[in-house]
């Protein structure tokens, strides 16, 4: 009992020191091997609040180490879902399972359960142990597979149950740090969820930076409203924000906001690197503009509408942080330049160019904008100079 109390102490530990379930679950692997079990393969699987993902599972195999594997959302993914384990112990209420390899009549002939026969596994173990309510991280299921002649014993399995809940507190401490990570991300940017878990979490937090800005409109979009159904319009406006928006992330920025039809991005830069964050800003446009033409072109082929795309470059001071209620913030941007960036962007239509720039960010940029004269912009008391994207001399 000693050596499980052990096992117990350091698993929890290292629950609270690590951040990595690769860690967590080799070290498991490793302790165990040394305590009798004939270990083949050890293994972890969860659910996923991602958006690009339903689950993982991260596998540690005696002849080969550490393998993980992401299940997909989708008929593929739920096809793969089906034929697990954990799917057989949902399906029947279940939270232990146990069956002898190579299978008989019985044994369902699950995907894993081949592979470990023909690894020379004579048994398996799988437990669920579920978490706390209201969220989809619902628990985890943690399985043993082992070659020893007689399987696992009747102490192994006393242990092996014994174990799971420090196993489960772990695996729970690690994903739920994750997933505040990665679900903050996703839904505010890399940069800016940073900044929020680092404690910038009180209204005003924030700081005065230099950026050059990118602002997306998509055109027409209001009078699609009036045509087509909500959720054919919602998947034409994924398909081009995803057009528009993985061209900024490739070239280094964050993308802030998407407003309705509009998308808001910043490159980050001190006053001496502008000419390095316009040209990422520039090259992010360009491409931007190229994947939203690819799209429609495609779309015009199956009949559906086109949707072009405005693009505004602006560089200026702005202030990024938190604004908002007390207990309902939004960490943004927000100051003169931002309104400038949106002001222009009302100019494409009238100067008959997509690609627009303020003459702050056109003096980074050697050749390719033409100064189409100056303007005035609504609640701006100076009137601007504004460039249009040519792409002559590049």
């Amino acid at each position: 009992m000693s050596g499980l109390n052990e096992l117990i102490t350091w698993t929890i530990s290292k629950g609270l020191s690590v951040d990595d379930l690769g860690d967590l679950l080799e070290g498991l692997a490793g302790r165990l091997t040394e305590m009798g079990y004939s270990l083949v393969r050890a293994s972890i699987a969860m659910p996923s609040i991602d958006p690009t993902q339903r689950g993982f599972s991260i596998a540690w195999f005696r002849s080969s180490g550490l393998q993980w594997d992401v299940q997909g959302h989708g008929e593929e993914g739920e096809a793969l879902f089906r034929r697990s384990p954990i799917s057989f112990l949902l399906a029947n209420q279940l939270e232990f399972v146990r069956w002898t390899l190579p299978g008989d009549a019985d044994t369902p002939d699950f995907p894993v359960l081949l592979e470990l026969a023909d690894l020379g596994a004579t048994e398996f173990v799988m437990k669920l142990a579920p978490f706390p309510g209201g969220t989809a991280l619902a628990g985890l299921s943690f399985s043993l597979a082992v070659d020893h002649p007689g399987g696992f014993s009747d102490q192994q399995i006393a242990d092996f149950e014994n174990l799971l809940p420090s196993v489960a507190l772990a695996c729970c401490r690690i994903a739920t740090t994750r997933v505040a990570k990665d679900v903050l991300a996703v839904y505010t940017g890399d940069r800016t969820s940073d900044r929020i878990l680092s404690g910038q979490t009180r209204r005003g937090d924030g700081a005065a930076i230099y950026a050059a800005i990118l602002f997306a409109d998509l055109k027409n979009f209001t009078s699609l409203n009036e045509q087509y159904q909500p959720e054919q319009i919602v998947g034409w406006l994924n398909d081009h924000f995803e057009a528009i928006g993985q061209p900024v992330v490739e070239n280094g920025g964050e993308i802030l906001k998407f407003m309705g039809d509009s998308l808001l991005a910043i490159f980050t830069a001190d006053a001496a690197a502008a000419d390095e964050a316009c040209g990422r800003a520039l090259a992010a446009a360009e491409a931007a503009m190229a994947a939203n033409e690819m799209l429609n072109r495609s779309r015009k082929v199956i009949g559906e509408p086109e949707i072009p795309a405005d693009i505004v470059l602006h560089l200026g001071e702005i202030f990024y942080g938190n604004v908002g209620a007390a207990r309902r913030l939004d960490f943004t941007i927000i100051g003169r330049a931002v309104n400038e960036a949106a002001r222009i962007e009302k100019l494409a239509d009238d100067i008959g160019c997509s690609l627009l720039a303020s003459s702050e960010f056109a003096a980074h940029i050697v050749a390719g904008f033409e100064n189409v004269g100056r303007f005035s912009l609504k609640g701006v008391a100076a009137p601007a100079e504004i460039y249009a994207w040519r792409g002559e001399g590049r």
